[in-house]
């Protein structure tokens, strides 16, 4: 990557020199424009030869794609959306997101904040009467959000005291949601589909509210493309209480979550104060693929370079990544359908693992090329 970076910063000084020679004919050239479209072109030869490379070394089934905020820089589909109709996965198939679904109950929540209706700090037994009991009424909405309450399965013990450790818990979120049907006084589902249609998303859905058949949903599978078995009851089995519907239980494309991530950190769907707490560290993980990160609400985050936020996700044979950066304005969507859980979460999320680290070196050199333009500039 960086001898290609070092021929861009090449291309780019001989932009310069033609630009200034140019000059003198009073012939007006826009270096910044110019600049920005060899730019674009490194990226998506880069994107296209490396991520390619990625679906090739793991015959990966799945869909995707690269946006730099309205412009599309890598899209690939590949393999079966239906494996025994031989159904080809395109642009419009719907694939189970897993816990990429968190954010949008986080944003949720965050919306009643805003109008008035709850608070951070509330104790979630102030809304829903099985936390009104002494192992669960200090635990707030917080909490619940950052997964710092020590909730692991409703009904049992904490695992820590609330507020002093992270342990990840799915029956947290799906509590969060009963608080948002409180509060609203409407269904889980009417909610999300409200949010849907604010974010312009067109074609997302939860397990339970999916049911045209037309659409091209990815079933999920177990196995490899030479054997496989089908997972029963999908979607449907997604609002079970093993799973959730606010936990894991959004269905969506490619495009849709393109259209979430612009949406949702250009500040159409929260104020500039709220989305700065919905992505704000307040705890630490130790994610079992990607490492080290920090956690905000519903939403990790690198704790070094380059600045990004993204969630994983993983619902059986269904696992997702969804990657936002900032800087860039650039989202990385991966969604798949098949996975090899015999060979457990990092032989299944590898080419995830490795899309995001093309992705980080591309920002990481992206950044380089900046503050190198920032610095001719001044001179």
């Amino acid at each position: 990557m960086l001898k290609k970076f070092s021929l861009v910063l090449f291309i780019i000084g001989l932009l310069s020199c033609q630009q200034a020679r140019k000059e003198t004919k009073t012939v007006i050239v826009d270096k910044k424009k110019v600049i920005d479209s060899t730019i674009t072109v490194f990226e998506r030869n880069l994107l296209k030869n490396q991520i390619d490379s990625v679906f090739k070394k793991h015959q990966f089934n799945g869909s995707v794609a690269v946006f730099k905020d309205s412009v599309e820089l890598y899209r690939k589909n590949q393999g079966f959306s239906d494996f025994r109709n031989r159904v080809k996965i395109d642009n419009q198939t719907v694939f189970a997101i897993g816990s990429v679904s968190k954010q949008f109950t986080a944003v949720l929540i965050l919306l009643q904040m805003e109008q008035g209706k709850l608070n951070m700090e509330d104790k979630v037994s102030k809304y829903l009467t099985e936390f009104r009991n002494n192992t669960y009424e200090n635990i707030t909405i917080h909490q619940l959000l950052n997964h710092t309450s020590g909730l692991n399965v409703m009904g049992e013990k904490l695992r820590f005291k609330s507020g002093t450790d992270f342990l990840y818990s799915n029956d947290g979120f799906n509590a969060l949601g009963k608080v948002i049907e409180k509060v609203t006084g409407k269904p889980f589902n009417e909610n999300i589909a409200a949010l849907f249609k604010k974010a312009g998303m067109n074609a997302s859905f939860t397990g339970t509210s999916f049911k045209n058949t037309e659409e091209n949903f990815a079933g999920a599978y177990l196995g490899s493309g030479k054997g496989y078995e089908k997972v029963k009851d999908m979607p449907a089995r997604l609002g079970s209480k093993a799973i959730g519907i606010p936990a894991g239980g959004v269905l969506s494309t490619i495009e849709d979550l393109h259209q979430w991530n612009n949406a949702l950190y250009s500040g159409k769907i929260l104020s500039t104060e709220t989305l700065r707490k919905f992505e704000a560290k307040s705890a630490e993980r130790h994610h079992p693929i990607f490492g080290k990160m920090g956690y905000g609400y519903g939403i990790m985050s690198n704790t070094g370079k380059p600045e990004a936020v993204f969630h994983s996700g993983y619902i059986k044979g269904s696992p997702s990544l969804n990657i936002f950066y900032p800087k860039t304005k650039t989202s990385v969507i991966v969604l798949s359908n098949i996975a090899d859980e015999e060979k457990g979460k990092g032989f299944i999320f590898r080419p995830h693992a490795e899309i995001k680290k093309i992705a980080d070196d591309l920002e990481n050199t992206l950044s380089s090329m900046d503050a190198g333009e920032k610095k001719q500039m001044k001179m």
